[in-house]
């Protein structure tokens, strides 16, 4: 483990996520996403009265798929709940259609809190759908090459990609040293 030593502990709750992108025959990609948490306890269950959730026994296991084209615009996005606390769950998945026609480059996260944003859907399909943007740019290089001379999108996003830093320099010598929004 790279963290310095723990101090003495007990492990309470466990949250698996999960990414994988697939180029499809048809020229469109397909990013899935899989969520599972699960506590290290037995707990009430939430969804049945007086019975019990065994500890490991997944209280969320949910799973998106997401399909794009090359200019990352959603084409289909489809979901499934294996496991969820409460009944009326699976009901917010519904409201994932208002997606398809969203953009993946510019405003993907606004606009998954203007379709998807309180009670309109889930907090776990949401937080799925705001990193899968992330696990699409990582699938599809395309996503940062430049249409034009503009820089990737990419560059000024982290620490590593600095405008005036070694891996611009070394890896898009031609941006090296521009004047960022922030400047």
């Amino acid at each position: 483990m790279p963290l310095s030593p723990p101090v003495p502990r007990t492990a309470r709750h466990i949250r698996r996520i999960t990414y994988q992108g697939f180029e499809r025959d048809d020229g469109l990609w397909d990013i899935e996403g899989e969520l599972h948490d699960s506590k290290t306890h037995d707990l009430p269950s939430l969804r049945n009265p007086g019975q019990v959730r065994r500890a490991g026994d997944p209280v969320h296991h949910m799973w998106l798929r997401v399909t794009v084209n090359r200019d990352l615009v959603v084409q289909a996005i489809e979901s499934a709940m294996d496991a969820h606390p409460l009944a009326e769950c699976p009901e917010a998945q519904r409201a994932l259609q208002a997606m398809v026609g969203c953009s993946m480059a510019r405003g993907w996260r606004q606009s998954i809190q203007t379709h998807l944003g309180g009670v309109a859907s889930c907090t776990h399909l949401r937080e799925l759908l705001t990193n899968l943007a992330t696990a699409t740019f990582q699938s599809i290089s395309a996503a940062f090459k430049s249409q034009s001379d503009a820089p990737p999108r990419h560059l000024g996003q982290c620490t590593g990609w600095d405008y005036n830093g070694q891996g611009v320099k070394l890896y898009y010598p031609q941006f090296y040293g521009r004047a960022t929004k922030a400047d």
